[in-house]
């Protein structure tokens, strides 16, 4: 067994690891960026190791600064996590030659189930069909055109060596082919550290069901559940129950057994998730995980089993403890995990928000668990990703963990910056939920936010030293009541305050105006205008990367464009005034 486990990894899912290791007996190492040095993670470690730098490539995705904590530290064992180096075949190589337990797949399996093209391969020679796509990488826009052409529009765009909908764009037609290439491997390479794409058909009204898996070294591999992850934006899940709901009979098990064959073809070991689109009452495989899932804690709470122990059993070379028939038997009830995020979905637009939590009260009771990586105090940095805890419910039936799920949504308190809860909220109470009816498209084409307000709560304090402040004003002999930023020493509620903007648009400015200004703080990383030229509204003028998420930031007013005071790089706060236009 291990003795001594680093983390190499941030967030949620390194204290995740860091309990289930505490409960093993095994020593843990956190290392963590200069915005982490008291994050609640290195908190709860028992040594902890500087890796400097803020963003994620000048620290969670530094090879040499995360080999050199291994050999400090001592560890003998290291979990990735997910995202970062958790699908890395070199960091896993790295790892091994060192004499020390990746607690993950072989790099050989990473290798063809990370890079989602191969996997595609290894898919076929398992049995899984797959859904029309390239079987290499695509460098060209002209191959993308030329597939959406033969295959039909809408086409994905699909990072090759990602996941969790990071560096995906979906395409209408072809002359947006270009623009949504550049996007995808920007967002690819910023997240994954790899900028490879392929191209797939896009499916019109499909449900996301995945397998999750364990393998030993042994050989032997067992599927642990089903999961459907359809409620997404962005293509980024919002909520996952298991099992999967409302399929035929049959085809869960056809799936599950899909899944292990696709795993055994590469030789898969410790944990993972293949991948389903599900449409028409027929399965395609997508891609496989070889990672633990963000949503792995729902497969925990309906088998009682620990994945990360078993992770870490695994690693240490120990046969999986239970056959495929164990598993099955024991499968109780329904499961639900609600993924909190730091956005604003105010008129479903899921805007990232940064920033620091005043307060956090988190729900209790039956069946309720909460997978945090945050308290209250911590900041959510705009350079990391934005998921703050995970609520997983546990119900005797499905509708038992949908009502459970509600009731302990609403005892949640959040406080000091917007969250995903009013729209997780929505999505629990719709109808089509209920129905099994949603897809993967439903939120953002069929479920109405249009309506929706989220407030931050309390007050708050930014990045900037800033904190939230509420007044009334009168424009026009209007009269508004307004919540702005301003710093904490000032002696008035307006004194150096930036513009208001509005947090709701992928706009900045009041409506109408010709100042474009952020709707929240991220980093330029195109800049689509130029002095003199002509815009109408609703056209891109910048493309500002915040939370790992690009957001096209357009204008609310037609005109010349006669300023423009960003450049690509450039670090923007919320209300800062991005272009002018008259």
């Amino acid at each position: 067994m291990l003795k001594k486990i680093l983390i190499a990894n941030r967030g949620e899912i390194a204290v995740r690891v860091i309990r289930t290791a505490r409960e093993m007996g095994i020593a843990t190492v956190a290392v963590y960026s200069e915005l982490d040095r008291n994050a609640l993670h290195v908190r709860l470690a028992d040594e902890a190791y500087a890796l400097g730098g803020q963003t994620a490539a000048e620290s969670y995705l530094n090879t040499e600064a995360i080999l050199d904590a291994i050999r400090k530290s001592g560890a003998d064992g290291v979990h990735p996590g997910y995202g970062f180096f958790s699908e890395n075949a070199d960091f896993a190589q790295a790892i091994t030659e060192m004499g020390v337990a990746f607690i993950g797949p072989p790099p050989e399996a990473i290798v063809e189930m990370g890079d989602k093209v191969s996997s595609r391969k290894a898919a076929l020679r398992g049995g899984a069909p797959i859904v029309p796509g390239t079987t290499e990488f695509v460098t060209t826009a002209k191959e993308i055109t030329d597939f959406g052409n033969e295959f039909g529009w809408p086409v994905a765009i699909k990072a090759a060596f990602g996941g969790g909908g990071r560096g995906m764009k979906v395409v209408q037609s072809a002359d947006q082919v270009q623009e949504a290439m550049d996007s995808a491997q920007r967002e690819s390479k910023a997240f994954f550290g790899r900028d490879e794409i392929y191209v797939e058909r896009y499916l019109t009204w499909p449900r996301h069901i995945e397998v999750q898996l364990v393998g030993d070294k042994h050989g032997n591999v067992v599927w642990v559940s089903t999961r459907d992850c359809s409620a997404q934006r962005r293509h980024q899940k919002l909520i996952e129950e298991a099992p999967a709901p409302g399929l035929p009979d049959g085809v869960e098990e056809a799936m599950g057994e899909a899944a292990v064959k696709a795993a055994k073809a590469v030789g898969y070991y410790n944990a993972g998730t293949v991948e389903f689109i599900y449409q028409d009452d027929n399965f395609f495989f997508l891609e496989m995980n070889t990672r633990l899932q963000v949503e792995h804690p729902v497969t925990e709470v309906i088998t009682g089993i620990d994945l990360v122990e078993w992770q870490i059993r695994v690693a240490s070379g120990e046969k999986l403890p239970m056959t495929q028939k164990q598993v099955a038997a024991k499968r109780n009830g329904h499961g639900i995990e609600v993924r909190i995020n730091a956005e604003n979905p105010t008129a479903g637009k899921f805007l990232p928000s940064p920033g620091t939590i005043t307060k956090l009260t988190t729900p209790d009771g039956f069946g309720t668990r909460f997978d945090g990586g945050y308290e209250a105090g911590d900041t959510v940095s705009q350079y990391y990703d934005n998921l703050v805890g995970k609520l997983i419910v546990w119900g005797k039936d499905r509708d038992t963990a949908i009502a459970r799920t509600i009731r302990a949504l609403d005892e949640m308190v959040v406080e000091g910056l917007h969250t995903t809860i009013p729209a997780d909220l929505a999505i629990l109470r719709h109808p089509d939920f209920s129905a099994v009816t949603h897809s993967t498209k439903w939120v953002e084409e069929t479920l109405d936010l249009s309506g929706l307000v989220s407030t931050v709560g309390g007050s708050a304090t930014n990045d900037e030293g800033l904190v939230e402040r509420a007044t009334t004003i009168e424009v026009n002999g209007k009269r508004f009541d307004v919540k702005m930023w301003v710093p904490e020493f000032a002696s008035g509620p307006v004194a150096k305050a930036k513009k208001p903007t509005r947090g709701a648009s992928g706009s900045g400015g009041a409506a109408n105006s010709g100042d474009v200004a952020a709707p929240m703080q991220g980093t330029i990383v195109k800049v689509t205008v130029e002095v003199g030229q002509e815009v109408a509204v609703g056209d891109s003028v910048v493309v500002l990367e915040a939370m790992k998420m690009e957001n096209q930031i357009t204008a609310e007013k037609a005109g010349k464009v006669t300023k423009v005071n960003v450049k690509v790089g450039d670090k923007v706060g919320a209300g800062d005034i991005l272009v002018v236009i008259e």
